[in-house]
C-alpha cells in the first residue's frame, strides 16, 4: 500500500520562495508507484494541503486534511521548509508531538544547528575551527571599537538565525559597521559578528543514506560577488566546481572534519555545510539542515556527482524516516 507524504513547504521567513521551489522539485522527482504525494504549503496566515490549485485547509490538531469528504492522514512528512519554522525545530517539535515520521534531524538539533551562535558554541568544545567571533542582541550598546578589536578588519555581520546570506553585510571600515548591524537586525534580534578568514570556500553535503553517514563530494564555491550571498547563491553569480580543487589530503580532512560534525551535534537528515580552509584545516562557517533541493542547488548536485539521483535521494530520506 503507497504512503501518503506530504511535503512541506514556504514558512515564515525570507526564504519562503526558495522553499517553494525546493518543495515543488521534492513532489515531481518522489517515486510515484511508492507514494501518494501531497503538497502542504505552510504560511502564517494559513496551512494548506495544494491539489490542482485548489487549498484544502491542514487541520493542525492531527495534521491531517479532507478532500472530497476523505480525510488524509500523512505517514511521513518531507520537510522543505528553509528557515522558521522549518528549520528551527518549532515545526519538527509539532510533528514529534503527533507522532509523525520525518526526514529532519530531532527538533533541538534542528533548533541548534538554526542558531549559528550556539552550535558554533558546542562544537568549539570539540575543537572544530572557526571564526573569532562578536555578539550582539537588539538593545545593546554598539562599541564599534570594542568590535573592531576583537574581530579585526574586514569582518562579517550576520543574522544568527537567518538563512540564504539575507542580513549578511561584509564590513571593510569601522565607519560601516552601525549600517551593518541594523541590516541584520531586520533579519533577527541577535547578531554574530565574525572574523574575515581568507581561504577556499568549500561547501559539504552529510546525509544519512542506507542507514549510513556519508560525506557526499565536496563543492568548491568561487563566488563572482565579493562573498557568496544572496545573488551569488540564487543569480549565478558564482560557480559551484564539484568536485572541489583541493588536494587529496584537503579533501580527507574536509571529510574528517564534516562527519564529525554531524556526529557530535547527533544529527540526522540533510545537512550541508560551509567551510574556509586555511592552511588545508577546515574553519566551520555554519550549518543548514534544511538546504536547497532544486536541480541547480549544490546539495543534489553533490549527489548526482555520488551516483544518487533525485529521486533516490528524496526517496532515501522518507525510507530512513519510517
Amino acid at each position: 500500500m503507497k504512503k501518503n507524504i506530504a511535503v512541506v513547504m514556504g514558512g515564515y521567513s525570507s526564504e519562503y520562495q526558495i522553499s517553494l521551489k525546493s518543495g515543488a522539485v521534492v513532489c515531481e522527482n518522489l517515486d510515484s508507484n511508492k507514494y501518494n504525494v501531497f503538497a502542504v504549503h505552510i504560511f502564517k496566515d494559513r496551512w494548506v494541503l495544494v491539489q490542482s490549485e485548489t487549498e484544502y485547509p491542514i487541520n493542525k490538531h492531527d495534521f491531517s486534511a479532507t478532500i472530497d469528504n476523505q480525510k488524509i492522514n500523512f505517514d511521513c512528512v518531507f520537510n522543505a521548509i528553509h528557515g522558521t519554522p522549518g528549520e528551527d525545530g518549532q515545526l519538527i517539535s509539532y510533528f514529534e508531538l503527533l507522532e509523525i515520521p520525518h526526514t529532519s534531524a530531532p527538533s533541538y538539533q534542528m533548533a541548534l544547528t538554526f542558531n549559528k551562535r550556539d552550535c558554533l558554541s558546542v562544537l568549539r568544545s570539540y575543537g572544530i575551527k572557526m571564526a573569532t567571533s562578536f555578539h550582539l542582541n537588539l538593545g545593546d550598546t554598539i562599541n564599534e571599537k570594542e568590535i573592531i578589536d576583537k574581530v579585526g578588519l574586514p569582518c562579517f555581520v550576520k543574522a544568527n538565525k537567518a538563512g540564504s546570506s539575507f542580513g549578511v553585510s561584509k564590513v571593510y571600515k569601522e565607519e560601516q559597521l552601525k549600517a551593518a548591524i541594523k541590516l541584520s537586525l531586520k533579519e533577527d534580534d541577535e547578531i554574530i559578528i565574525e572574523s574575515f578568514l581568507d581561504g577556499t570556500e568549500v561547501s559539504v553535503g552529510v546525509i544519512n543514506y542506507k542507514s549510513e553517514v556519508i560525506v557526499l563530494p565536496i563543492t568548491e564555491i568561487v563566488s563572482e560577488n565579493d562573498f557568496f550571498d544572496y545573488e551569488a547563491k540564487y543569480n549565478g553569480e558564482s560557480q559551484e566546481i564539484t568536485p572541489a580543487r583541493i588536494s587529496e589530503k584537503e579533501k580527507k580532512r574536509v571529510d574528517e572534519v564534516a562527519k564529525r560534525v554531524y556526529e557530535v551535534l547527533k544529527m540526522s537528515g540533510f545537512s550541508r555545510s560551509e567551510y574556509i580552509l586555511i592552511d588545508g584545516e577546515p574553519h566551520l562557517i555554519e550549518m543548514n539542515t534544511v538546504p536547497g533541493l532544486t536541480n541547480e542547488s549544490i546539495l543534489p548536485q553533490q549527489a548526482a556527482k555520488a551516483g544518487i539521483s533525485l529521486q533516490d535521494l528524496f526517496g532515501n530520506a522518507i525510507e530512513e524516516a519510517l
